[in-house]
């Protein structure tokens, strides 16, 4: 087995010096590369933004590519997906336990670990990545090296403060000479492990050098980035020319919108990360009941923070970067709304709101884009229902009205219900993506952002103070 014609299986002398293999991985990769110039909050958001762009190529890819995967000093790929179908091997701290007994866990899709008996079962993910101890005199530098049979790839942060950087390194001869490093680091740590990453780089078979990937990761990158807008940068300048009005309106507007895309960029990533070893730690059968029931409510508010915060950040791109034309295919709305209604109906009694649901019979199929809809849904659940007291009431309604099926949403407050009235709750808008209520705090998509959104999946939203929030989808057969 070769990259490159670089045989996988040679050997490098072992560590002489001072410096441990995982050390010696760092030092390898950073050779021959100019001095960074980042510190540690900029160097952490482009490991962030490299991780994105490695993820979404491996996702782009044949599914049926195998994979093996080594990280340190966590698991850097958090994609179910590719945790399912690469075996990995982590180094982590000792007091990190939420790692233990990984070789045989199960990383649960977010709708089932809180979904109640009733709703159909999704196919389970079976995820392995071995646990290995982290030593204090290793790095503590982020590290990942993926190894597919079309795709192979180290990236690692390094650096000392102020001088960091982000290293990418795909040469063949040199990916082979960190494998080395990680074979000694196993052999010293357990053998069994050394020959079971020997075996699985085995069974990938002949292996193909990326230069295509190495190519087009850093333009990829930046182009994440500058869509990102990461932070609020402060620089000097010349003196620009007068701008109208109307240009510094657009120019604040654009300013809010990228700050508020990097904002949820950084809720996401880390509650994805919190939510992988939650899970994890969910497959023992050791821990009492009490515990499963409190890393299960972790894990439910990390799924749906992360769901509401990806809305906003397709919200806040949408409207800074609007798309053209969305390719819709026939979606079965009515399935759709009965499959997740348990898991609203949960969610909201958790905030001690009622739910209440009403589909007609024999629903035909919508066009729409099922992948984004489905947390969309979600999205207008968490709209109608975050800024209400304990109490209330939300009902959703699904019927046919001509060529489309219109979706409502009513919510009632205690007070509401018991006058037999119906007033909207307040809110109070934040820019062209965000509401809020000032009496409780909550944030949510504001009416336009979730009208654009919903016009991006194929509807047509009104909004009424009496009716609530009404979407109308195209019937298929009538398009």
């Amino acid at each position: 087995m070769s990259i490159g014609g670089s045989p996988l299986k040679a050997r490098l002398d072992p560590v002489t010096d001072t410096s441990t293999p995982l050390q010696a991985i760092h030092q390898l990769m950073a050779e021959g590369v100019p001095t960074g110039k980042a510190d540690d909050a900029h160097a952490r958001r482009l490991w962030w933004g490299a991780l994105e762009v490695l993820q979404q190529r491996l996702l782009s890819a044949d599914p049926s590519w195998e994979g093996v995967w080594i990280a340190a000093p966590l698991p850097a790929l958090y994609a179910p997906e590719l945790l399912q179908r690469y075996r990995g091997w982590v180094w982590a701290p000792e007091a990190l336990t939420l790692l233990n007994d990984l070789q045989s866990s199960t990383l649960l899709p977010s709708d089932l670990i809180s979904a109640p008996t009733g709703v159909a079962e999704a196919p389970l993910l079976s995820h392995r990545f071995q646990r290995m101890t982290l030593c204090a005199e290793d790095s503590q530098d982020p590290f990942l090296l993926v190894i597919t049979s079309k795709l192979q790839i180290a990236l690692a942060l390094q650096g000392q403060e102020g001088e960091r950087r982000l290293l990418m390194r795909s040469e063949p001869s040199l990916l082979t000479r960190i494998l080395a490093l990680v074979e000694q680091r196993l052999r010293e740590e357990d053998q069994a492990q050394a020959k079971s990453l020997h075996q699985a780089l085995n069974d990938l078979g002949p292996l193909q050098s990326s230069g295509d990937f190495a190519l087009q990761f850093w333009p990829d990158l930046a182009q994440r980035l500058a869509s990102m807008a990461p932070t609020v940068t402060f620089q000097t300048a010349h003196e620009p020319p007068e701008a109208t009005p109307q240009a510094h309106a657009s120019g604040d507007i654009d300013a809010e919108l990228s700050l508020l895309e990097a904002i949820a960029h950084e809720v996401r990533t880390p509650l994805a990360t919190i939510r992988t070893l939650i899970r994890s730690l969910l497959r023992r059968r050791d821990l009492p009941m009490k515990a499963m029931e409190r890393l299960q409510q972790i894990d439910t508010e990390c799924s749906e923070q992360i769901d509401r915060f990806g809305l906003i950040f397709q919200a806040a791109e949408l409207q800074r970067q609007p798309e053209g034309p969305s390719p819709l295919a026939r979606t079965d709305l009515g399935a759709m709304v009965r499959l997740l209604s348990p898991i609203w109906t949960q969610q909201l009694k958790r905030r001690g709101v009622g739910f209440a649901m009403t589909i007609a019979d024999s629903m035909p199929l919508v066009l729409s884009d099922p992948g984004r809809l489905e947390p969309m849904l979600g999205g207008l659940v968490d709209r109608c229902s975050r800024s209400l007291p304990p109490g209330s009431k939300l009902l959703l309604t699904l019927q046919p009205a001509g060529a489309r099926l219109k979706l409502q949403l009513i919510s009632h407050t205690p007070e509401q219900i018991a006058s037999q009235m119906v007033e909207p709750v307040q809110q109070e808008r934040l820019g062209p993506v965000l509401s809020w209520n000032t009496n409780t705090g909550s944030l949510q998509l504001s009416q336009t952002a979730t009208r654009r959104l919903l016009e991006s999946l194929g509807g047509r939203v009104t909004q009424r103070r009496d009716r609530g929030l009404t979407v109308f989808f195209p019937i298929a057969e009538q398009c």
